[in-house]
């Protein structure tokens, strides 16, 4: 436990680094009330380092770990009134099973955990020794058939149904998978940047920085790449997470099964604004999800190429709308750091397939209101375009 104690007081010490990200992601009063009692507890640390002469090194040592502890209960504390998980208030089939994967996994550890915790407790407390102890003394002891089978059979059973379930859940919810629906996919591909997300819908031949809009109900495919470090693709109440990674285009397939407002962000530290990478992503009927493009497209900018360049600057942005952008701007964003001559990326590690060039190149064309134009993306040349996967 104190080994924990000074993990938790380095990470208090560092909080510029870390602090600054988990505090970004819960409700501002419970922010500013972490911060007004860090700020308290460094200004006590600070009087006991001027005043240490008196105070003593092992005391201040004592206060140190005191102050680490009571910033974390403070955060405990804090923490535990911020609503319900948004992991475990799924609002579409991706996320339901993956929520159902994380119940599963949870209990079936639980009979091994909850049981052998208790048993330690017990063992420690009913064996301890203490003044008139009568228990035998048995020094050769060493073996228990019965006891052996009970604690090597139960948890290996709970291996193997463990196993088997992740297997199947695993291969139920690879993410290059498209998703069963009634109604016609739409495509979307979303790019992460310093520190912001542009989107584009390839379809529609429209573009939106840092905000989404997807009809409910609709299976939505989306693509993603980087134009800056790698980061990471989240909307929690609809699926897990999927690398976006500069020179390669991932495949991710998501469905809201409901209208609403769902949280999205950038799950990968990638710099100093990567805490304001969020995102948000409106699910409308099809009817307001169609009458918003054509709203977009009459008032909105284009997004020139030009345009792109600036707003792929490192710093943050507000949310923008654009009523077209460059062709094929996707895939130019694939290949750019494709050097002439050479092949794209191999394949990675993660869940997820591997797709063909073709495939990848499907509805990837749009731009200036064309986006039935069938241009061939520059992706095809360079054999960049692969649909390789990475994810949690």
């Amino acid at each position: 436990m104190p080994t924990f104690v000074i993990f938790v007081n380095k990470v208090w010490r560092k909080k510029d680094d870390t602090l600054s990200y988990l505090l970004s992601r819960i409700p501002s009063r419970a922010h500013f009330a972490i911060v007004e009692l860090e700020k308290i507890i460094a200004v006590i640390d600070f009087a006991i380092g001027m005043t240490g002469r008196g105070f003593g090194m092992q005391k201040r040592n004592k206060w140190r770990r005191l102050s680490a502890w009571l910033l974390l209960g403070a955060m405990a504390a804090l923490l535990s009134g911020c609503g319900e998980l948004m992991v475990m208030d799924p609002k579409g089939p991706i996320g339901s099973d993956q929520r159902d994967l994380i119940i599963i996994s949870a209990v079936l550890c639980g009979i091994i955990l909850v049981p052998v915790l208790a048993l330690t407790a017990w063992i420690v407390w009913r064996y301890r020794d203490r003044p008139g102890n009568k228990a035998d003394y048995r020094p050769n002891w060493a073996h228990n058939n019965l006891m052996e089978t009970i604690w090597w059979g139960i948890p290996i059973v709970i291996i193997i149904i463990l196993g088997t379930v992740t297997v199947r859940y695993t291969y139920a919810l690879e993410p290059s998978k498209p998703i069963e629906s009634e109604r016609e996919t739409i495509t979307i591909q979303a790019t992460s940047l310093d520190w912001k997300w542009l989107f584009t819908y390839p379809e529609q031949g429209i573009a939106t920085v840092n905000t989404l809009k997807i009809p409910a109900g609709v299976p939505v495919k989306f693509e993603l790449t980087s134009d800056a470090p790698m980061n990471s693709f989240w909307i929690p109440q609809l699926g897990g997470q999927m690398y976006s990674m500069s020179g390669m285009a991932m495949t991710l397939h998501l469905k809201a099964s409901e209208t609403g407002v769902f949280h999205g962000s950038g799950a990968n530290f990638s710099g100093e604004h990567f805490a304001d990478m969020k995102f948000d992503v409106h699910a409308v009927t099809e009817e307001e999800f169609n009458e918003w493009v054509s709203d977009v497209k009459n008032s909105a900018p284009a997004l020139t190429l030009e345009g792109y360049e600036e707003l792929a600057k490192p710093g943050k942005s507000e949310k923008l709308l654009f009523s077209s952008f460059p062709e094929g701007l996707f895939y130019d964003i694939v290949t750019k750091y494709v050097v002439k001559g050479e092949g794209g990326h191999g394949g990675h590690g993660g869940h997820g397939g591997h797709g063909t060039p073709d495939e990848a190149n499907d509805g990837s064309d749009a731009g200036s209101g064309a986006a039935d134009t069938p241009a061939a993306s520059p992706a095809a040349d360079a054999d960049a375009s692969h649909e390789h996967h990475a994810g949690h």
